[in-house]
């Protein structure tokens, strides 16, 4: 009985889930890369501290190619995790392990780029019920965004009752409404949702991006800016309407 009651307890093995995001790269990478930098740039910090996934089902790789490629992300500051669609005899010590099985979801963090941003008070939450059993969250900021604000809301829909300023970034899961000039960052649909749109009374946006496609300020047309207007995905291809 003594020697029940005193033998050490077994190591528990528990399973768990975590969040990452997931970069897919293109050939030839080296102009993928140069458009990576360009993203970073206007989103200072975006990769930092998080934990991101490397897609490559379907890329003509070679081992070396993709050490290769894992110390150019690392140099960026962006640190891969796993590494998914590699066959087996890609892989080894010198590389992030064979990651499968993910969902198609991304939890978005603030970014941990000093100085660190300033948050943005949340005035109040809503919840909408588009489908039974569903419910998708919402949030409502009563006041402006002012410029080295950020605002991450990967569960749901957020609305701005004012203007978001330049240098200020909303990252949404869902849409992104403005009811005031959009002239900071607005990136919606970050889990995933091709479907999520983007409002805004007044449009000066220096990128717009929905389920990581992205428009920055130089590729917008001209004759949009100033405009009402709501931004939508078809296929990879943004699409602009007026609004009434």
């Amino acid at each position: 009985m003594t020697a029940v009651l005193t033998k050490p307890r077994p190591i528990r093995l528990k399973g768990r889930s975590y969040l990452a995001l997931t970069l897919t790269p293109e050939l030839p990478l080296e102009d993928w890369l140069i458009r990576l930098d360009e993203l970073a740039a206007l989103s200072a910090g975006f990769f930092l501290r998080r934990p991101v996934v490397l897609d490559i089902e379907g890329l003509e790789l070679d081992r070396a190619e993709l050490r290769d490629l894992v110390g150019k992300l690392s140099g960026r500051g962006v640190r891969i995790m796993g590494i998914e669609g590699a066959r087996a005899s890609m892989l080894g010590s010198d590389l992030p392990p064979a990651m499968s099985g993910g969902r198609s979801t991304a939890d978005v963090e603030p970014p941990a780029a000093e100085p660190l941003p300033e948050p943005v008070a949340l005035e109040s939450v809503v919840h909408s019920d588009p489908t039974p059993g569903k419910p998708t969250p919402s949030i409502i900021v009563t006041q402006p965004v002012r410029s080295g604000q950020s605002l991450f809301f990967p569960e749901g829909d957020v609305t701005i009752v004012g203007s978001v300023a330049s240098g200020a970034e909303i990252v949404a899961g869902g849409s992104i409404h403005v009811y005031g000039t959009l002239r900071g960052r607005a990136l919606a649909g970050t889990m995933g949702n091709a479907s999520a749109r983007i409002f805004c009374s007044r449009l000066e946006a220096e990128l717009l991006a929905i389920d990581g496609f992205y428009k920055t300020a130089e590729d917008m047309e001209p004759e949009l800016r100033g405009k009402a207007v709501q931004i939508w995905l078809e296929g990879e291809t943004f699409k602009v309407g007026s609004i009434a």
